[in-house]
């Protein structure tokens, strides 16, 4: 194996992700790799599972704002040698790392010390999902991005507290099940199904302020910042409100997860309620 040069976003020890090689000559390969000490062990899209771990000569990490970045020549280096390695790396993330940015839509909180006091709260809350979760979603996003599964979200614009019970969260399950039976079949492939709930809360206003007739107020910004109702006492953002968006949205899904393992989502069923549409509806008959 001749020395290789990685471009892409494998930047990190074990890191798994997709990258271009240009080896020795010029030649280039796309496909995934997965850094292991100062190797890469690498498979081309066309090669199926990783497999062979080959030394890096170097890597380049190009500019994401420039997606024509060039690509230096790979060093020519013995394949024992892994002397010429340059890692670029990238900014360490931190949990406060986005307080460095300008974010345009967080709400004005009067009171510093009492929002201040709900996020020591938050902080000592445990998870809503866990970390085996997103990894196990982030695998399954990656099959959908190399075109061996297909992504269906569905879900409110926006939940609301007023709205929160079982049988809203049992309806927007169900029919997310259906359509994503309806296209497993259609497509012949895996179905991702997320959910667009369980924690949904927050709208993105285009103007901090609304005014009705002469009243001028703070725009509603989704039922966790403060109250859609048209008076000032509601439009007071309200770091409480976090508090009950994150108990409302562990609630939901708490019987998500029932409902996944408990039976509820068993494609018997799932088929079951596609039948009963097609029999008792106008729109089953048209689909017919």
């Amino acid at each position: 194996m001749g020395p290789i040069q990685l471009s892409g976003s494998l930047t990190n020890p074990e890191e798994m992700g997709r990258a271009v090689i240009v080896k020795a000559g010029g030649e280039v390969e796309t496909g995934e790799g997965l850094f292991v000490g100062s190797r890469i062990q690498w498979s081309s899209l066309q090669d199926g599972p990783l497999s062979t771990l080959r030394p890096i000569s170097a890597v380049q990490v190009p500019d994401p704002t420039n997606p024509k970045t060039p690509i230096a020549p790979a060093a020519a280096v013995s394949t024992s040698s892994v002397s010429s390695i340059n890692v670029q790396t990238k900014p360490i993330w931190a949990l406060d790392s986005w307080k460095s940015k300008k974010a345009l839509q967080l709400p004005d909180y009067l009171n510093q010390d009492k929002l201040d006091s709900v996020l020591k709260t938050l902080d000592a809350f445990p998870p809503i999902v866990f970390v085996g979760e997103a990894r196990s979603l982030e695998e399954r996003l990656g099959k959908a991005a190399m075109g061996n599964a297909f992504l269906l979200q569905g879900g409110d614009c926006a939940e609301s507290f007023k709205e929160f019970n079982a049988n809203n969260i049992r309806d927007t399950f169900r029919i997310l099940l259906q359509m994503g039976a309806v296209l497993m079949f259609g497509g012949q492939m895996p179905v991702i199904k997320v959910g667009r709930m369980a924690g949904q809360f927050a709208k993105p206003r285009s103007d901090s302020f609304e005014e009705k007739g002469g009243l001028k107020l703070p725009s509603y910004r989704g039922d966790n910042i403060n109250g859609d109702a048209f008076d000032e006492k509601s439009r007071i953002p309200d770091p409480d409100r976090m508090i009950r968006a994150y108990c409302q949205s562990a609630a939901t899904l708490n019987l998500l997860r029932a409902f996944a393992t408990g039976g509820y989502a068993a494609m018997q069923r799932v088929t079951q309620w596609n039948l009963d549409f097609t029999d008792h509806s106008e729109q089953g008959d048209r689909a017919i």
